[in-house]
């Protein structure tokens, strides 16, 4: 995979503020920016602004006119339109990709750090295509039962869309800084029959290996902070342009939010912060992925992974490292 393509919804919300900043500058209304620019709609400048639709670079050089940008700021807001709409070049890393999967492969790309938590499943990036397949079918099979028209048998696609983005994490330059938080629950034996877990098992021992990824299980029954429950999975994405904004994503059932709001990224900053501390650390992380995989090649392993505490080290606090950092 070639090195980190420019996040392309990053860019478009990077040329919306800077595009404002500029208006605001020149002591312009929006009502005249769309008068003297001669746009049919006065939703086109607002759409532009706050990053909701791909720009037109003829649209961004009218701006820049009205604005009267210097020469320097007007070649750096052009060079970020080209990558805000580039979007074949960008998917041709992508072969699948469905809608929802892309807003996540856009926000990673260009990351240099992604910290992640799921309460009950194993993070996208990690999944493994048997993981994937159990985890998208069931949710194909909630759609179809609750009478939503939309549900589709797509699950092909998703799980080459995972593998795809997954390669982010191997990639040979500028590969991310990965952390997750995983759950004992998301490795138990509700999550899939034994060849799954097995399977999804020793990929994660061979990902908590990279030097850039680092992997904590968190046992199931290890308080966090004090009392903290956690109610959604999220990430946070940093990225390499520090005019680019660190990003929030909630992921819920069948919902997404995406926000760079401060102060809600600083709490579920803390609330990592407390997941990554009550977890195991990443060296008893790794003991704890080899032998829960051992235990499910072994004879009568039907208890699979998640029963009881004997399922994790007696150390359950530690270094924050990657385990080529021990």
């Amino acid at each position: 995979m070639p090195p980190a393509a420019p996040s392309p919804i990053l860019r478009r919300q990077r040329l919306g503020r800077e595009l404002r900043q500029l208006r605001e500058a020149a002591g312009l209304t929006g009502d005249q920016v769309i008068e003297r620019v001669g746009w049919a709609s006065a939703s086109k400048l607002s759409r532009l602004e706050n990053g909701r639709s791909r720009p037109d670079p003829q649209d961004v050089r009218d701006l820049l006119d009205l604005y009267d940008a210097d020469t320097a700021r007007r070649a750096e807001l052009l060079g970020i339109t080209d990558e805000a709409g580039d979007m074949r070049g960008w998917l041709k890393n992508y072969p699948a990709m469905t809608q929802q999967q892309r807003g996540f492969a856009e926000l990673e790309a260009g990351c240099v750090e992604i910290s992640e938590y799921n309460p009950v499943l194993v993070p996208g990036l990690l999944q493994t295509p048997g993981y994937a397949r159990v985890r998208l079918s069931s949710a194909y099979q909630v759609g179809r039962e609750a009478g939503d028209p939309e549900a589709e048998e797509e699950t092909e696609t998703q799980v080459k869309a995972r593998q795809a983005r997954q390669l982010l994490l191997t990639r040979e330059h500028d590969a991310p800084r990965y952390t997750a938080v995983l759950e004992e629950a998301a490795l138990g034996h509700r999550a899939g029959p034994p060849e799954v877990l097995r399977e999804q098992l020793a990929q994660l021992c061979e990902l908590a290996m990279l030097p850039n990824v680092t992997l904590h299980v968190l046992p199931r029954d290890t308080p966090i902070g004090q009392w903290y429950l956690p109610p959604t999975a999220f990430s946070v994405y940093r990225f390499a342009d520090p005019l680019d904004p660190e990003t929030l994503a909630i992921e819920g059932g069948f919902t997404d939010v995406m926000s760079t709001d401060v102060i809600a990224l600083n709490h579920y900053k803390v609330v990592f912060e407390w997941l990554r501390t009550a977890a195991l650390s990443a060296t008893d992380t790794h003991s704890w992925l080899v032998k829960s995989s051992e235990r499910l090649t072994s004879p009568g392993a039907s208890s699979i992974v998640a029963n009881g505490s004997a399922t994790a080290p007696a150390q359950r606090r530690g270094s924050s490292g990657s385990l080529t950092e021990r």
